[in-house]
């Protein structure tokens, strides 16, 4: 299993690369293996500006919809079109072209709230 040191995550298995104040975020590879075949990501939330914890889209694998949530709060300025041809990208390049949505950090402290790589890997058991 594929687990960058550089990049931070979530318990919900949400990763993040962090430039500035913009995060790019997407699920992470064991997310993507648990769910199978990827075949709809649904982000309707551009523009929109979110709550950490609040849910900013849906990924639709063979058998499961899961909700995908915001690791940070933020103005969501930019979704991954290039998803709306080719989803299976999240399971063939999780941490690069299957990329989800940009965010606008609002709130810096929040990223105290993530995992390390480390400390992703130990939640996972």
């Amino acid at each position: 299993m594929n687990i960058p040191g550089d990049l931070k995550y979530t318990n919900d298995h949400e990763w993040l690369r962090i430039e500035g104040d913009v995060a790019t975020i997407g699920i992470t590879d064991f997310a993507q293996s648990e769910l199978g075949d990827i075949v709809y990501v649904e982000i309707e939330t551009e523009g929109e500006t979110l709550e950490a914890g609040a849910t900013f889209g849906t990924v639709e694998a063979v058998k499961t919809v899961s909700d995908l949530f915001m690791p940070v709060s933020g103005e969501v300025i930019e979704f991954n079109q290039a998803l709306e041809g080719t989803p299976e990208s999240v399971n063939s390049d999780p941490y690069g072209d299957g990329w989800m949505i940009k965010v606008r950090i609002s709130d810096a402290s929040e990223l105290d709230n993530l995992l390390d790589a480390a400390a992703y890997e130990a939640s996972l058991g």
